[in-house]
């Protein structure tokens, strides 16, 4: 079974915002599992643990989980977050796919 992290934004202006973010990203991940894969959603991981430990501690873990998973899939909005770009950047440094879309996801789950 292939493993996927979703990537995405996370934080925005107002908790409402916020949550709207993380209900993305989780429809997304369930998505991936319907597909037949295993999915790492962070954004549920540490949904409530904002301010338990400095901001950099989130971007490493998230970082160091990216560098074992099979493949990384953007949410439609990744765009606006520094966090999902250096997701994405850091995936693309170490050859681990990037997926923008469940088509795309779909035609890499057939071909590994």
């Amino acid at each position: 079974m292939q493993l996927i992290y979703i990537a995405g934004p996370f934080r925005a202006p107002t908790p409402y915002e916020q949550e709207q973010n993380i209900r993305r990203a989780e429809a997304l991940a369930l998505e991936v599992w319907r597909r037949g894969a295993a999915c790492i959603c962070p954004h549920t991981n540490t949904r409530f643990f904002q301010g338990a430990v400095p901001d950099d501690v989130w971007l490493e873990g998230d970082l160091e989980m990216v560098f074992r998973v099979d493949a990384v899939l953007l949410t439609p909005d990744w765009e606006r977050s520094t966090g999902a770009t250096a997701e994405r950047d850091y995936a693309l440094r170490h050859a681990i796919p990037v997926l923008y879309s469940l088509e795309e996801l779909d035609q890499w789950l057939v071909t590994v």
